[in-house]
């Protein structure tokens, strides 16, 4: 009987991430600019957000200094994901994804420098293998290399807010802290597109993009995150972090079934990714073994 509720758990986690591959493929189906996207997305979220909290008769209040902090850290979360889609419309799903997995990287440098820690080497020495992935993929695709720029600048974003949340989710709701920084988001996109005169009406979705608008907003945003914390209370740290690597695996095979020939890449493109998303997989594993032989060796000095 125990053995159900996990596996149960296991299966929404995979949805979820499932969810989290599909943005990509929304984010070329949407025709309009990457800015004006996360605008819609991140108010069609705060909103989703908001009735939930109704709905579950929660208060979203918070003091002073942590909506500052949740609506600072919303900014960042913004221009990643500006970035992201702006990716997406100037290279593609396949080569963005890819690019976007390099947060392991930037991770690994970053949070030992934001938290004052030092750096391991096995975190380097997976970073460097990242690094060569990358390389080939610029070297192949280099058509893409805006692209790829805006890909990698996406993932530094994702780091360092990764990094930052999971100092505020020690004293903070993680459902709140994500609606205040929608919120966030798009206060900084509204001021960023105020100053561009970017509220025209080349702003509008036309057709179908209200129907990916909603599904973006909705399902893969605000639906996608609650089921995505809720799993984590009964999944341990290591079937996240291996699981969640999935996301460009699903995305990039849901890009090949629905674009097709647009998503076909070159050899040294495949190579690449395959270096890139198998550093990410073994990664955990790496992480989880040094960690047990250091906490052997420890106990050993103890007795």
């Amino acid at each position: 009987m125990r053995q159900f509720p996990i596996n149960k758990n296991v299966l929404i986690l995979h949805f979820t991430v499932l969810i989290w591959g599909f943005t990509g493929v929304l984010g070329e189906l949407i025709s309009i600019s990457a800015l004006h996207l996360v605008w819609y997305r991140v108010l069609i979220a705060a909103l989703s957000l908001f009735v939930y909290f109704i709905m579950m008769g929660k208060s979203v209040y918070v003091c002073k200094e942590r909506l500052v902090q949740f609506l600072m850290v919303g900014g960042l979360v913004g221009l990643h994901w500006v970035l992201f889609f702006h990716a997406i419309k100037i290279a593609n799903v396949s080569v963005t994804l890819v690019t976007l997995s390099s947060v392991t990287l930037f991770t690994s440098i970053l949070e030992p420098i934001i938290n004052r820690k030092k750096i391991a080497l096995s975190d380097v020495g997976v970073g460097l293998v990242i690094v060569f992935g990358i390389y080939l993929i610029f070297k192949f695709e280099f058509q893409y290399v805006w692209g790829i720029l805006c890909g990698l600048s996406c993932a530094v974003c994702a780091s360092i807010f990764s990094i930052l949340n999971a100092r505020m989710v020690k004293h903070t709701s993680p459902t709140i802290i994500t609606f205040y920084e929608m919120l966030g988001a798009g206060f900084w996109v509204s001021v960023i597109m105020l100053l561009a005169g970017d509220f025209n009406v080349r702003m509008w979705p036309q057709g179908s993009d209200w129907a990916y608008l909603l599904l973006l907003g909705v399902l893969c945003t605000a639906v996608a995150y609650v089921l995505g914390v809720a799993v984590m209370k009964e999944l341990t740290a290591f079937t996240v972090a291996l699981t969640t690597n999935m996301e460009p695996v699903y995305g990039i095979i849901l890009a090949v079934l629905i674009f097709g020939h647009k998503e076909t890449m070159s050899v040294g493109f495949y190579v690449g990714a395959v270096i890139v998303l198998g550093a990410v997989f073994i990664y955990p594993y790496i992480k989880t073994y040094i960690e047990k032989k250091e906490r052997r060796l420890i106990n050993r000095k103890l007795h």
